[in-house]
């Protein structure tokens, strides 16, 4: 659509074919069908000249160009009309222009007359190809082609296209243009027949083709015509109970083929893995069934491969390089970044540009959940529980209720401490810039009853919060087979402006659904596939649009999109593994396609210090050790290492022979003075205020210097134990303590360095200044990454301890 329709629409001068209805009229399906040359909105206004207390008591729902193809103008009434169109096709006229009747009847009519021929009542639909999608029908129509007249080999093509590519309505375009008359459809998800068929039946292209699927009849085929038959890889490769071919199939050994399409081609039982999202839910079993181009079971010409996650094909080599098209989510973007037809509308702003956020847990939620060979963090541990429907409850119930706390901004334990010094990161359900988008959102979670779990929880007297959203379970027997499990959430969500819902999942509608309003996606279970992972992802990127139908624009509601995640060393290793696979350009470095990656799809990480957009070389160096290397020194920057609230400072203040050696140093001199000042004016301070006297201005002022001297007490200890780190390099003995490498080896230097003996620094630590359990923190996760770099380079020797600030602990152990 150009942007000038909008105005051309507008136009007095331009004849348009309208529709409206109001509320009453609309419960019983009734739309007026007019005709007129001003605009829509003076119309209206001749239709209701008299004020409502209702700032519009009508709804238009239709509008368009009253011009045929050929030029020709036509009205709503007379011969070959709107009117005459509606009641050909059944519509029942009611009373003056109106009609019983939907939009779609009116579209349908409407399309009829311009086209100049008459159209199945089903079609309703004429939009054209993006670019993409035609320059992947031309390049497979040629590879087709070319096969076909050169090669006795049954020719294979993958798109390797992301979810929103259109996948449906181009394999249809690819049938026209190869004048294909026999087509098998073939899908791992059968839930998916109706989108199939609706693309078919409703655009105005495919006319000449009939869609087949599983409950309709063979003999109702004209097969002098096209056919389209779906069905499933586990009906046509499955066998009946005498090991032959299943009867309702027999006709479809009889075909000759010209092309099998084979929908969501990852999802084949390649392996264990590729059952993951299968075998989730215990009231859907996959049929572990294996699909081989060299033993497909019917005669065909051509094999079309679609998927959004490729990624087993690509590594083991089923396609070459001339037999693939891809579209990434890159590509997309790009195409949205850089549309310069301004005579179109670009197609690809609707698509939101999608945040993924990660955020490490605090480590008294984090231990419960220590499974592994490598002792890390499992969410389906954590999400884990026991029982069914209203009796399931989550085994580490507690825990999992300080998380919801958490992704609200409400728990104040571990990093979030009141007086670290460290504000809360943003949390989904807290921060302003992202609570409109939680206001519909999908979570996945490990099994069934835990999805009956979290809703348990959610609904209970404990999470008022919580109440403002309907928690839908679309998991279970319950919650319907396949697509069955959609209706219900589309039904509560309606149009997504007046309701907010939380959906819970642990299979269904993870893929091959589309809700407009789902705002973000909260990955709450341990997947080791990235094409599970990303498929469902993806699912917070559905486009969400209002089309305002009186002049034919359009305002999208969702720019962005979010993922949510909880367990971040995961996370990252399977973007690193999804950037670097989806991506098939031999001349891009690993680093060029994360960097490209991370510019679309940028990746927000919370370590329990600061949250920040990560890089390429810091996602790398995370994905390989499970910290980044800028985050390891931001840990040592950190003011969590560093406390000067009253207590500490009081504390400090009794140990008179510290404060003499602090005071030798000179960013510390007359420290004793200025702790003084500072803690009797708090005393004073606090005591108005537990009295509840107003403070003067010299209270106010005296306030602002006290908030100025902490900051700079702050700043001053934290650039103290910046040196600290230096002594982690001076021995290869990785094993022993931070505090033994220097008592033992460098007391010296360490004075040196500092201006403080050891035991100075110690006594810091024991009073509280100095954080020791967050410098274990910072020299744990420097050992890991320095593990990994050094097991890269075949430098690294087998220990079973780890050497922090004062401890040691064993290997197996985390923090």
């Amino acid at each position: 659509m150009s942007e000038s329709r909008k105005p051309y629409l507008d136009s007095i001068k331009i004849p348009k074919i309208y529709g409206y209805t109001t509320e009453e009229y609309k419960k019983l399906g009734y739309i007026k069908v007019g005709y007129t040359t001003q605009t829509i909105e003076a119309r209206m206004k001749q239709h209701f000249p008299t004020l409502s207390p209702n700032e519009k008591p009508y709804e238009v729902v239709f509008t368009d160009v009253a011009q045929k193809e050929n030029g020709e103008l036509f009205k709503d009434v007379g011969k070959g009309g709107v009117h005459e169109g509606l009641v050909k096709i059944g519509c029942k006229k009611i009373k003056g222009e109106f009609y019983e009747c939907t939009v779609e009847d009116i579209k349908n009519v409407v399309l009829s007359i311009k086209k100049g021929q008459s159209l199945n009542p089903k079609v309703t639909e004429n939009f054209k190809m993006r670019p993409e999608q035609i320059d992947a029908v031309e390049k497979t129509s040629s590879y087709f082609k070319k096969q076909l007249k050169n090669s006795d080999k049954t020719p294979r093509f993958l798109w390797n296209a992301k979810m929103r590519f259109g996948k449906t309505f181009t394999s249809y375009q690819l049938a026209k243009k190869m004048k294909w008359q026999r087509v098998m459809v073939l899908t791992w998800h059968p839930a998916v027949e109706n989108e199939w068929r609706s693309q078919l039946e409703s655009h105005l292209d495919f006319q000449e083709f009939q869609f087949y699927g599983k409950n309709d009849s063979f003999d109702s085929l004209d097969l002098s015509k096209p056919i389209i038959w779906f069905s499933s890889f586990q009906d046509i490769l499955g066998k009946n109970k005498h090991g032959g071919t299943k009867e309702k199939f027999e006709a479809a050994h009889k075909i000759d083929w010209d092309c099998a399409i084979l929908d969501e081609y990852h999802f084949g039982a390649w392996n264990e893995n590729s059952q993951e999202l299968f075998l989730s839910d215990e009231s859907e079993p996959s049929t572990k069934l294996e699909f081989k181009f060299d033993t497909y079971p019917l005669n065909t010409k051509c094999f079309l491969a679609l998927t959004g996650t490729p990624f087993r094909a690509l590594r083991e080599g089923d396609f070459l390089e001339d037999q693939i098209f891809s579209w990434s989510y890159i590509d997309e973007q790009k195409a949205k970044e850089t549309w310069k037809n301004k005579e179109e509308i670009n197609p690809y702003l609707e698509l939101p540009k999608m945040v993924m956020m990660t955020y490490e847990m605090p480590s008294e939620l984090k231990d419960i959940a220590l499974k592994g060979e490598n002792n890390e963090f499992d969410l389906n541990e954590f999400f884990r529980a026991e029982g069914s429907g209203e009796d399931a409850k989550f085994i580490y119930e507690n825990e999992v209720q300080k998380w919801l706390s958490l992704i609200r901004g409400q728990y104040l334990q571990g990093g979030f401490s009141p007086d670290s010094g460290i504000k809360n990161p943003p949390l989904p359900y807290e921060d302003k810039e992202l609570i409109d988008y939680m206001n519909h959102s999908f979570w996945f979670l490990p099994r069934v009853n835990s999805c009956e779990a979290m809703k348990n929880l959610l609904e209970s007297k404990k999470n008022v919060f919580f109440h403002d959203y309907k928690v839908l379970l679309a998991a279970g027997k319950g919650a319907g087979i396949g697509l069955k499990a959609l209706p219900p959430v589309l039904n509560a969500i309606d149009t997504g402006f007046e309701s907010k819902t939380i959906t819970l999942s642990c299979r269904k509608l993870s893929t091959g659904v589309t809700v407009p309003q789902w705002g973000a996606v909260f990955m709450l279970r341990n997947l080791n596939s990235p094409e599970t992972y990303f498929q469902t992802a993806f699912r917070a990127q559905s486009p969400w649009k209002l089309k305002n139908i009186a002049d034919d624009s359009s305002e999208i509601i969702k720019n962005k999109c979010y993922i949510f995640d909880f367990a971040p060393n995961r996370a990252l290793k399977l973007i690193e593994n999804y950037s670097t696979r989806i991506d098939i350009d031999k001349n891009k470095s690993i680093l060029e396609k994360v960097t490209e990656f991370l510019n679309f799809l940028p990746v927000l990480q919370y370590d329990n210090f600061s949250m920040k957009p990560l890089d390429a070389k810091e996602l790398l160096s995370f994905a390989a050790s499970g910290v980044g290397a800028t985050m390891l020194a931001r840990r040592w920057q950190s003011s969590m290492l560093v406390r000067v609230d009253n207590d500490t400072l009081e504390r400090l203040l009794s140990k008179p022979d510290i404060l003499e050696a602090l005071e030798n140093i000179e960013a510390f001199k007359n420290l004793n003075k200025d702790l003084t000042a500072v803690i009797n004016s708090e005393k004073a301070l606090s005591k108005l205020e537990k009295e509840k006297k107003p403070k003067s201005k010299d209270d106010k002022k005296q306030e602002k210097k006290n908030r100025s001297f902490r900051k700079e007490l702050k700043e001053k200890l934290i650039k103290f134990i910046t040196r600290v780190p230096h002594f982690m390099y001076l021995t290869d003995f990785r094993e022993e303590s931070l505090k033994d490498v220097i008592m033992q080896l460098e007391t010296g230097l360490f004075t040196k360095v500092t201006g403080l003996e050891i035991d100075h620094f110690e006594e810091l630590c024991n009073v509280g200044v100095f954080n020791s359990q967050v410098m274990d923190y910072a020299i744990y996760s420097f050992r890991k990454y320095e593990e990994a770099s050094l097991t890269y380079v075949g430098g690294s020797k087998e220990t079973t301890k780890i050497g922090l600030f004062d401890t040691t602990i064993n290997k197996i152990e985390t923090l």
